[in-house]
């Protein structure tokens, strides 16, 4: 009998506990796709690296190249590096300082490197770094150039004054990163607000005409202050 009992008691609560799973079937799902994510996820065959390139920011003086390297489903760091040069959009707007150069022949530019920092927080589950994303950044850029001192007769000096502006940027980018269907090739869409501290020495020429013949007269001036930025972008890469 006691045999019997216990058999009974068995074939009962067999069911009842398939049944109790199956009244939670999403929460069992949820595990499940969460674990075959993060195997797949370290799979050779997932794009897990990115470099990418601005072509555009060629007009804003700068030619950085960018590595992001993909640590989670919705996590990935992003560092960039490269070189300023002129900037042909020193807007205020932008976060810059209105530029008087002329691109005449008395300017000569001087190479400095660019630095980003940041992460990227996509808002939804992927094997691959790409959809919607939100990104924090920190951006480092320095532009300077040297300007030779003008003579009434258009002939210039051996003297020059230095002029260097020093940007350092804390951004907030929303973006959209595409992977080809066919191919590792991307699209990656972004714009964004920014904080901008500048530090600058601002050279400006001018031409006094209160003289015969008239004079060239160069005052420079140190700038320090905060001011808000906008940003907005393309980017073309290949991931691996």
């Amino acid at each position: 009998m006691r045999l019997i009992a216990a058999a009974l008691l068995v074939c009962i609560a067999v069911p009842l506990a398939a049944q109790e799973r199956k009244k939670q079937p999403g929460k069992a799902r949820v595990v499940l796709y969460r674990e075959q994510l993060a195997q797949q996820f370290d799979t050779v065959d997932v794009v897990k690296n990115i470099v990418k390139i601005n072509p555009l920011l060629f007009f804003r003086g700068e030619m950085p190249i960018h590595f992001e390297r993909a640590l989670t489903p919705r996590l990935s760091l992003d560092v960039g590096m490269g070189v300023t040069l002129r900037n042909y959009l020193a807007l205020s707007f932008a976060g810059d300082h209105p530029d008087a150069d002329d691109f005449g022949a008395g300017t000569e530019i001087i190479p400095n490197l660019s630095f980003h920092l940041g992460a990227r927080f996509y808002l939804q589950d992927d094997l691959e770094p790409q959809g919607l994303y939100l990104a924090p950044v920190w951006s480092h850029l320095v532009y300077t150039k040297d300007i030779r001192e003008l003579q009434a007769d258009g002939s210039f000096t051996d003297k020059r004054y230095r002029d260097e502006r020093t940007f350092n940027d804390l951004r907030l980018l929303l973006g959209y990163q595409s992977l080809g269907y066919s191919s590792n090739w991307l699209l990656d869409f972004y714009g964004g607000i920014g904080f901008r501290n500048r530090n600058m020495v601002i050279v400006n020429e001018r031409l006094d005409l209160t003289t015969s013949p008239g004079q060239y007269t160069y005052e420079v001036e140190e700038i320090t202050d905060n001011v808000p930025a906008i940003f907005l972008g393309i980017r073309f890469g290949v991931g691996f």
